[in-house]
């Protein structure tokens, strides 16, 4: 099983690292290689992340009789779920199909991980294990040792300033509150709320333990994903809304 995942998954993105490394300028070729691996990972999952924004946008349009049917089934938690699940079904929308893109996303996170540490070995060992994945082209080779330097970051280490855990964990956010539903069901509010603030907080704590080449990847990839909401899922969706609800009572103080 170890050897069909690099054969398969590690090999190839550790040696498309280390070629295209070998193309960018020296002071920034490996956080750049990385840059450009995560816009063709995201340009690939684009039929996936299509399909999640549509079934965001089905849903939204969704919420006025999800609404109803939890004002209508407030003490009978059992039957409002069958009767949503029912309006989902007619609908033909899958609740869940907005996580396929990030599943699909993990197992080239932890290739990436491990082609990142890989790439920047630092002790004869890990060069000699590096020395076992590489394929013989001259290209990639000639490429090595990698410049880990990046802005203010070593790439094989974490970020001593938590710049990018921060980042990381503010990007998350922002896209995770421009799609997560509002719900008039005060169980489901606390649910949402403490999904849409712990999924950030445990990223960003990822983030601090991990290289910061790592968190390089999941930022881009994150903030393509903000993007890609933006231009093509119609604005900044729920985000606009929340804050808007938000803002509110401030307004009405004021006056």
């Amino acid at each position: 099983m170890t050897y069909l995942w690099n054969l398969i998954i590690v090999d190839p993105m550790l040696n498309g690292l280390i070629a295209l490394s070998s193309l960018l300028p020296k002071a920034v070729e490996f956080g750049l290689a990385i840059i450009i691996l995560t816009i063709v990972v995201r340009l690939i999952l684009t039929p996936l992340t299509l399909r999640q924004l549509k079934s965001t946008k089905a849903m939204q349009s969704m919420q006025p009789k999800i609404q109803e049917l939890q004002k209508k089934y407030a003490k009978n938690k059992q039957k409002l779920q069958q009767e949503m699940m029912k309006v989902y079904k007619e609908a033909g929308v899958n609740p869940i199909s907005c996580m396929w893109p990030m599943l699909v996303q993990l197992p080239f996170w932890i290739a990436l991980y491990q082609s990142i540490m890989r790439a920047l070995a630092t002790t004869p060992e890990n060069l000699l294990d590096l020395s076992r994945h590489l394929y013989f082209w001259q290209i990639a080779n000639q490429a090595l040792p990698l410049n880990s330097h990046f802005l203010w970051l070593d790439l094989g280490q974490t970020d001593n300033y938590l710049i990018l855990p921060i980042l990381v964990g503010v990007s998350m956010w922002v896209q995770q509150k421009m799609t997560t539903a509002p719900s008039t069901d005060p169980s489901q509010q606390s649910m949402s709320r403490m999904m849409t603030l712990m999924m950030p907080f445990m990223f960003g704590i990822l983030c601090m333990m991990f290289p910061s080449g790592l968190a390089l990847f999941w930022l881009v990839s994150t903030v393509i994903g903000i993007a890609t909401q933006y231009f093509i899922g119609g604005g900044w969706g729920y985000l606009r809304s929340s804050t808007a609800r938000q803002s509110m009572p401030r307004q009405r103080d004021k006056w």
